[in-house]
């Protein structure tokens, strides 16, 4: 048996494109979780306006649809 055999291998240097292609799917994933966590803040702090109903609470004379609870 011959030394080389008993030494373990090194390790081999990874390849600057194996390299690139890490960084740009780790900064892909982070853009991806910054217009999520983007979208969520949004919709924490955001409230929408009033709008203007087709028909007023118990009215049946237009077919129209109407908020259940109008908050304005």
């Amino acid at each position: 048996m011959s030394q080389d055999s008993v030494l373990p291998r090194r390790a081999r240097p990874r390849s600057r494109s194996r390299i690139a292609a890490l960084i740009l799917v780790t900064a892909g994933l982070a853009l991806v979780a910054a217009a999520n966590l983007h979208l969520v803040y949004v919709s924490f702090t955001s409230q929408a306006d009033c709008v203007p109903h087709l028909k007023e609470p118990g009215d049946t004379t237009t077919n129209g649809y109407a908020a259940a609870s109008s908050s304005c």
